[in-house]
This record gives C-alpha cells, sequence and structure tokens, in this order.
C-alpha cells in the first residue's frame, strides 16, 4: 500500500527531526489497515460505574504534549495519583515518569488501546493524541491518520466500554466563511487545513456517537493556548509564547503575524480548570455536546505593550509570515462562550495582565526586570 509507505517514511523523518518543541503526540502508523471491529455475543467486559468507586479511573492519550503533563497533575490531586494514567509513545522524562502511572499507549493499535481500557477498568478518557496544524500542513497523511484513524479508534472503544470522553476542539475548527467577531457555538465551518478538518469531523463524530450508541462525549474548542512550561512550535498562536522568551533572552522580538491580529487566547491554567469542570458537569445540565470557552483576546501590538511594562527595553519588530497571516485571518478574533458560561458555570481567572505576569513569574525574568529597572 503505497500511502503506509509514505506515511510510515513520514513518521521516520519526523521522529529523527530534533529541536522541535512543539509539544505534539507523534503516533507510529503501523496499523492504518484496521479491521473491522467484531466484539464475540457473549464478551463480558468489567468497567467501573461511579457507584462502585469513589473517583473516576482515567486514561489520558497524547499525555506528553502541551497539555497532557498538566492536566494529570490536576487529576490527580483530585482522584487521587493512582487514578489517573498518562500515556503516550514516547519516553517520558524522569519527573513524569515517577509523578504518577505511565504506560505505552498507540492509539492506532487498536488491540492495545482496548486491552489498556479494560486491565486497567478506565471509565474517563482524555484524548489529546493529534498532530497540530503546522506539522498536519507538512503531511496531511499523517495528520489523517493519527487525527482522524486514532479518533475512530476511541470513538469505538468508548462507546463499547460505555465511557466519558473527552475530545479537545480549537480555534482550527472554524474558517473564513464563519463569523469571526463573535464566534458562535453554532455556525458555519469551513475550515482549510487538515487539522482543523480532523477538529470538525472530532466534533460531528462526537456527537453522532452520543445520539446513536448514547455515548457521554464532551468537547471544548479551545483558543491559543499560552503556558510557560513548554516551548514555542512554530504554530500559528505561539507569538505569544515566544514573546516572554525572547523579552528575557535577548531583548528582541520579531513577531510573525501583523500587529493587529486579534485571536482568542488562554493561559493553561483556564484551560485546564474548564477541561475538568466540563467533564464534571451532570449531563442533564449540557444543553450541546461541543462548546466555545473563552478567557481574553489581543493583538500581538496589544501583547507587545502589556509585555514592556515588565520588560521596557523590549524591541519589537514585525516580519509577517504569508502562510501564519491567512491562518489567523480565518480563524475567530472572539469566542462566544455564553452557552459554557450558562450551562456549567464556566469563568476565566486569567486576564492579559495576569496572563504576563504569571509568564514573567515562571520564566525567571527577576534579573532582566532588574536590569530595565
Amino acid at each position: 500500500m503505497p500511502i503506509v509507505k509514505n506515511v510510515s517514511r513520514a513518521v521516520s523523518q519526523l521522529l529523527q527531526s530534533s529541536g522541535c518543541g512543539c509539544g505534539i503526540s507523534i503516533v507510529p502508523v503501523r496499523c492504518i489497515g484496521v479491521s473491522p471491529r467484531q466484539v464475540a455475543s457473549d464478551a463480558s467486559f468489567h468497567s467501573v460505574s461511579f457507584s462502585e468507586s469513589d473517583h473516576p479511573r482515567v486514561l489520558i492519550t497524547g499525555g506528553l504534549g502541551q497539555l497532557g503533563v498538566g492536566l494529570a497533575k490536576l487529576l490527580r490531586k483530585r482522584f487521587g495519583k493512582n487514578n489517573v494514567i498518562l500515556s503516550d509513545i514516547r519516553k517520558p522524562a524522569d519527573n513524569v515518569f515517577y509523578s504518577g502511572p505511565f504506560i505505552y499507549a498507540d492509539i492506532l493499535d487498536y488491540k492495545n488501546l482496548r486491552e489498556i481500557v479494560v486491565n486497567n477498568r478506565i471509565t474517563w478518557l482524555f484524548h489529546y493524541s493529534a498532530l497540530l496544524s503546522a506539522v498536519g500542513e507538512a503531511n496531511v497523511p499523517l495528520a489523517r491518520a493519527v487525527n482522524i484513524t486514532g479518533l475512530h479508534n476511541v470513538l469505538d472503544i468508548a462507546a463499547e466500554h460505555n465511557l466519558r470522553l473527552f475530545v479537545p476542539s480549537t480555534i482550527g475548527a472554524f474558517g473564513p466563511t464563519s463569523p469571526r467577531d463573535p464566534t458562535p457555538d453554532l455556525c458555519i465551518q469551513r475550515p482549510r487545513t487538515i487539522y482543523g478538518v480532523s477538529k470538525v469531523h472530532a466534533e460531528l463524530m462526537g456527537e453522532y456517537y452520543h445520539y446513536r450508541y448514547g455515548l457521554d462525549f464532551r468537547c471544548l474548542r479551545y483558543p491559543g493556548i499560552i503556558s510557560a512550561d513548554s516551548q514555542p512550535g512554530g504554530g500559528t498562536t505561539d507569538y505569544a509564547v515566544q514573546i516572554f522568551h525572547d523579552a528575557i533572552k535577548t531583548g528582541k522580538f520579531q513577531c510573525n503575524l501583523k500587529p493587529d491580529t486579534r485571536l482568542p487566547m488562554m493561559y493553561i491554567d483556564d484551560c485546564l480548570k474548564a477541561s475538568l469542570e466540563v467533564m464534571e458537569a451532570p449531563a442533564e445540565a449540557l444543553s450541546m455536546r461541543t462548546y466555545n470557552i473563552s478567557a481574553m483576546s489581543f493583538t500581538p501590538e496589544e501583547l507587545a505593550q502589556e509585555v514592556q511594562k515588565h520588560v521596557p527595553e523590549l524591541q519589537v519588530t514585525y516580519n509577517v509570515d504569508k502562510v501564519r497571516q491567512a491562518i489567523a485571518d480565518s480563524w475567530p478574533m472572539n469566542f462566544d462562550d455564553r452557552n459554557a458560561r450558562r450551562d456549567w458555570g464556566w469563568k476565566h481567572d486569567y486576564d492579559l495582565p495576569e496572563l504576563v505576569t504569571t509568564m514573567f513569574s515562571f520564566l525567571g525574568s527577576d534579573s532582566r526586570i532588574a536590569q530595565a529597572n
């Protein structure tokens, strides 16, 4: 099969490349040709219901990306260390490995993933395995395999074993024909990236499985996520992380978007909090299965001005990347998240000033601020 050879070759190239720092979980694609799922009529599977256990048993796929480790830490504080299993196909750092249960899980290996769910009596699954926009556009067959075939495996297993399933979506699920300011929960979605297409596919398949099979599917559309403990990976919103690193290291920052490009953003702590809250919300409180969530919306110029309050000598220039700018111009400028705030009480904690202060405190900019003063 030519496509299998091409995808396998692409995986090898990506795994051998260094310095990516993009927090993307890359999954081997040896199992693209998945045989139909057939379960014996007398098969018996045991999964813990919430009445049988004080806490859910949680599996996080793609757990070594930008969000998985932080989510595991949050969930372990709430449900207990041994009730949350982090998984990926890569070797974790020592601090991650020893912080709680970790297991190898390939989302394209249906049998292995199913065994993990059954043997560990999983009841909640957070599905974070995906290729993001920049890498996806560079390798469409790989993105299609990971983001779509992997999703199908997870949906089938979640429906078979009565799991509560969370799949994140993104601002990339919208396109240039979507209303941009604000963007409501329900509107035209015609994205122009394979990443965006795969996320719309995930939203619709999750809703279909909910209405067709009763799957407890829950989804949030994330804005751009900003965190201090992950390196920028060349994504469209990564300028909002890069500016902090450059302000501390060199005092010079070159932005690849126009200064007036407005996009919705969120600090990682708010993102993780929202993901937990929507999973804990009573099913009867949810009027839909996919929600926008929002915290703040700013332009590169507005962010630079806030950063310069901490590092006044920061020099900002603009060298617009046409590809990233075209993607940004097709994305929402503001998210309308009134339904999330009404249905399950969503409320963000971080606005732009709090975000900037928090980022500098984590990145250790005391010496540079002292020099500026």
